[in-house]
């Protein structure tokens, strides 16, 4: 059996329809957004999933990566505004957020990103000291993040992150740094020893005068006891009360025992008066005590029928 022109025309065209299909099915990976042109012009976006286009008329043009990606900055030396040469590298993390720019808004994207970051981190940190580079790093970031970002919104992509890895000073450097470190560090040693020693001498001087305004304080005081004791026995014997005196000068007597008593390099006490002038001295001090229960009334010792004994002192 053979087939006629028509049916072979038909089975043709049935084979490029089915090529048809085939070649204007499009399955997009996710994370991925393809860029569709006709006759060299943008028409629209493949999202991720099964797409259909006009193989005749469309084709795909750029895949673009919509996920979020890394671009190792390399290493590059920078003049600080000081005049130090420093060793820097980095890295920028970007993503894509409108394929279309990303595609036809610049030539060579990670290319462009990578020279705008070196561009922009040389700009950043020449402005600087090289103290100020050291210890801001995170000021430095944040402000190339921000240039950065700035510089590359048309192209598409948003910038996330722009992160100094490595300053390397050299060697020289280095070491005046270090030796400037402990320089630093003996002065402040120093600073902090020599407060501490104020400090104390101040506390010491504070201490001191605390003592001797307590010293003179209790010596007033005393002086003020003895006034007052004085003055009640100078009164005393100027109304006849000759008692009053014996009990005063006994009370000198039994102190300054005490303190011959009290004393460790003395064993033999050579005593330059007589015993019977100190024993009349308390006999003064038992009138004293007797004339004092007398005045009490019934109620002292003599109620209860006792009888204070008196020291005569003897005639020498």
């Amino acid at each position: 059996m053979g087939f006629s022109g028509f049916d072979i025309a038909i089975i043709v065209l049935v084979f490029l329809v089915i090529i048809l299909l085939f070649k204007g099915i499009r399955t997009v990976p996710q994370g991925y957004n393809y860029t569709v042109e006709r006759f060299g012009r943008y028409t629209k976006t493949l999202t991720p999933g099964l797409n259909i286009i006009n193989p005749i008329f469309e084709r795909v043009g750029a895949k673009m990566n919509m996920m979020e990606q890394v671009l190792d900055v390399p290493t590059q030396e920078i003049i600080t505004r000081d005049n130090a040469i420093v060793g820097v590298d980095g890295v920028a993390f970007y993503q894509v957020l409108n394929a279309p720019q990303a595609a036809y808004q610049v030539s060579g994207l990670q290319n462009a990103i990578l020279n705008l970051t070196m561009t922009n981190i040389r700009t950043v940190m020449g402005s600087m000291d090289l103290d100020e580079l050291l210890s801001n790093r995170d000021a430095i970031n944040e402000r190339l993040l921000r240039v950065v970002d700035e510089a590359a919104h048309p192209w598409g992509i948003k910038i996330t992150r722009v992160e100094i890895k490595d300053i390397n000073p050299p060697a020289n450097l280095v070491d005046s740094m270090s030796r400037q470190m402990i320089a630093e560090r003996d002065k402040r040693a120093q600073i902090l020893a020599a407060e501490g020693m104020k400090q104390s001498q101040i506390l010491e001087a504070e201490g001191r005068r605390e003592a001797a305004f307590r010293d003179a304080e209790a010596r007033e005081r005393s002086a003020e006891a003895e006034a007052k004791a004085t003055q009640v026995v100078s009164e005393a014997i100027a109304k006849g009360d000759v008692q009053a005196i014996n009990y005063f000068i006994a009370q000198k007597y039994t102190e300054a025992l005490a303190r011959i008593g009290s004393s460790s390099n003395n064993k033999i006490v050579l005593m330059p008066f007589e015993a019977s002038s100190l024993i009349g001295s308390l006999g003064g001090i038992g009138e004293i005590a007797r004339e004092v229960f007398k005045a009490d009334g019934p109620s002292g010792p003599q109620r209860q029928g006792a009888r204070t004994p008196l020291v005569r002192p003897s005639d020498n």
